[in-house]
C-alpha cells in the first residue's frame, strides 16, 4: 500500500502482501477487481490488462471475522468501497455461490457476497460472475484444480515474487478469469481455458 494512503476498514497492516511491477511497462487499458467472498476472510485483487497481459496492482483481504454478524458485513461493504475508491476499476467480478452441505454456512457466504457487490454496483463498477470451476479451469486448465495449484499459477502468471495466500489468490484468479474472458466469445467463456486464449 503507497505511503500515506488510508488502509480500508477492516484490512490489517498484515494483511496485504506489498508487491511493486519492475520498471515501467507499457500502461494496460483495463482495470478489474476480483472478489472471494467470505463470511470471515473476503480476498481481494486488481489487475490491468489490455486483453493479452495482465499486471498485478494490489491485493489483499478483509478479516472481518472478530466482529458480530451485522458489523460483518457492513465491514465487508465498506472495504470493498474503499478499495472501489482507491484504484477506480472498470469491472468488478465476483465469485458465484456453489451448492453447501450447511445451510447457515452458505446463507453467510450469500450475504457477504451480497454486501461485496452492493459496494461495487453502488459506485458504478459493472459486475460479473464466475464459477469456482470456471475460475480454476481459466487460470490452471483443468477444474478440478486443488488451493496450491491456484496459488502457484497465480504466482507465475503474475510474476509475483511470493505465493500469495489462499482468499488473496482466489480473488486474483478470478480477476484474471476476467481478463482471459473479454478475449473470447460469449458462448465459450464458461469453457476456456487460459491456455486456448488469443488476443
Amino acid at each position: 500500500m503507497p505511503e500515506g494512503a488510508q488502509r480500508p476498514p477492516g484490512v490489517r497492516r498484515g494483511d496485504i502482501v506489498g508487491r511493486t511491477p519492475i520498471g515501467s511497462p507499457a500502461k494496460l487499458r483495463h482495470r478489474i477487481l476480483g472478489i472471494d467472498p467470505g463470511s470471515r476472510t473476503t480476498g481481494y485483487g486488481v489487475i490491468d490488462t489490455d486483453g493479452q497481459r495482465s499486471r498485478w496492482i494490489a491485493s489483499g483481504t478483509l478479516r472481518v471475522g472478530e466482529f458480530p454478524w451485522p458489523d460483518r458485513l457492513g465491514r465487508i461493504f465498506d472495504g470493498v468501497a474503499a478499495i472501489v475508491a482507491e484504484h477506480a476499476p472498470h469491472e468488478m467480478a465476483v465469485e458465484q455461490l456453489i451448492f453447501a452441505r450447511d445451510p447457515t454456512a452458505a446463507l453467510k457466504i450469500g450475504q457477504a457476497r451480497g454486501a461485496a457487490l452492493c459496494a461495487g454496483l453502488k459506485s458504478g463498477v459493472t459486475v460479473h460472475e464466475y464459477s469456482p470451476k470456471t475460475v480454476k479451469l481459466a487460470v490452471v486448465g483443468t477444474g478440478g484444480a486443488d488451493k496450491a495449484q491456484v496459488q502457484h499459477m497465480i504466482r507465475v502468471l503474475l510474476a509475483l515474487t511470493e505465493v500469495p495466500c489462499e482468499d488473496e489468490a482466489d480473488a486474483l484468479a478470478i480477476a484474471l478469469c476476467h481478463a482471459h474472458s473479454m478475449g473470447i466469445p460469449a458462448r465459450g467463456r464458461a469453457s476456456a481455458s487460459w491456455r486456448d486464449w488469443r488476443p
